[in-house]
């Protein structure tokens, strides 16, 4: 019976959770308090009622005693969030060789896109410890049906078994796979792009500063979805959001503490890319923030950087949401319309490029 009750309990969970944010505009608001407002901008009724939620739940922080109650409490919020797949994508499982062994990845396409075209190598985010396939799943089927793409989602190797630098090592590889075999794939080597959010929008933009600095055909774009690019200096954003706003600030130093123990490592350009010395060449991206994240400031110093030396950037703040929106599309509301948006504009990128 108490595994029944496992399997069934994130379904009558889901199910809640779709009831609360299906409810009127002023009861949703009753129940999540005044707004709050911080920093010049007021935080989405969705996300603070999301927030509440969490709270009243007692799980308001992404970190747990061990790496694998971490994992476990994604894979249980992965279950309550996306109960229903993204219609007319198929998927398929693939292996990618690397010298390190095989990674498991997937392949997104919309049901209806049969000609050739560009392709998004995708990096989940989670800290560098935590994520998998399965926990971004969603997002990589709406990027696919929604922005008429391919989606290759990538299963690198996590912290604290595998530091720094494991994981960006599993990444260049998927790519090179990407690039070497984009025939089969779908695409052509001039029109792979790499993407992802948080740590993996982290891992995304190192493998672009690689690719253009080391000669592998560079992405035609970068999709950054509230990236880590510093992991060396505090900035207003985390003081401000540390605490209560999904991601916290002892959940930032519990994965870093992870991924690079070794404060020394945390100076590398291949961790910390906005201490890169050039950025110049870098292909085209998109970098997206979340007006009340601890990241916020880190990736728009970034955006800056890469405007400064002469890439062409998009930078777009959401004001009102949190870190991890990316992830909370099947709720609805707010958080499905910044993604639309977001698909918006990689679909116009990625069209451009193939003009």
């Amino acid at each position: 019976m108490p595994k029944v009750l496992e399997l069934v309990q994130p379904t009558l969970e889901a199910a809640a959770v779709r009831g609360i944010f299906s409810l009127p505009q002023p009861v949703r608001r009753l129940l999540a308090g005044r707004p709050i407002r911080l920093d010049d901008q007021e935080l989405a009724l969705d996300a603070q009622l999301l927030l509440k939620l969490q709270r009243l739940s007692g799980q308001e922080q992404l970190a747990a005693a061990t790496p694998e109650l971490a994992r476990a409490g994604m894979r249980r919020s992965t279950k309550i969030t996306s109960m229903f797949a993204v219609p007319g994508v198929v998927v398929a499982d693939r292996s990618i060789p690397t010298e390190a062994g095989e990674l498991a990845a997937r392949l997104y396409r919309p049901r209806e896109l049969t000609e050739a075209g560009p392709l998004l190598v995708f990096f989940h985010g989670g800290g560098w410890v935590i994520g998998n396939l399965d926990s971004h799943d969603d997002l990589c089927r709406f990027l696919a049906k929604h922005a008429g793409i391919r989606v290759l989602s990538v299963d690198y190797r996590l912290a604290p078994e595998f530091p720094f630098p494991a994981a960006l090592d599993d990444c260049i590889d998927a790519y090179r796979y990407a690039v070497d075999n984009a025939a089969e794939l779908g695409t052509s080597s001039e029109l792979v792009a790499v993407g992802g959010d948080s740590a993996g929008g982290n891992l995304a933009t190192s493998v672009a500063l690689h690719a253009t600095r080391s000669g592998l055909v560079k992405p035609v774009f970068q999709l950054l979805i509230y990236p880590a690019v510093d992991a060396t200096t505090r900035r207003r954003s985390r003081e401000l959001f540390g605490k209560g706003f999904l991601l916290t600030d002892g959940d930032m130093n519990w994965f870093m503490d992870h991924y690079a123990p070794d404060l020394d490592v945390r100076h590398d350009p291949r961790l910390s890319v906005l201490l890169a010395e050039d950025l110049s060449g870098l292909p085209a991206a998109h970098i997206v923030t979340a007006g009340f994240d601890p990241l916020r400031d880190e990736a728009e110093a970034y955006a800056q950087r890469l405007a400064d030396a002469g890439v062409p950037v998009i930078a777009r703040r959401f004001p009102d949401l949190i870190h991890g929106f990316a992830n909370l599309r099947p709720i609805g509301g707010r958080f499905q319309e910044a993604l639309f948006e977001i698909v918006g504009t990689l679909r116009a990128a990625l069209s451009l490029q193939k003009t």
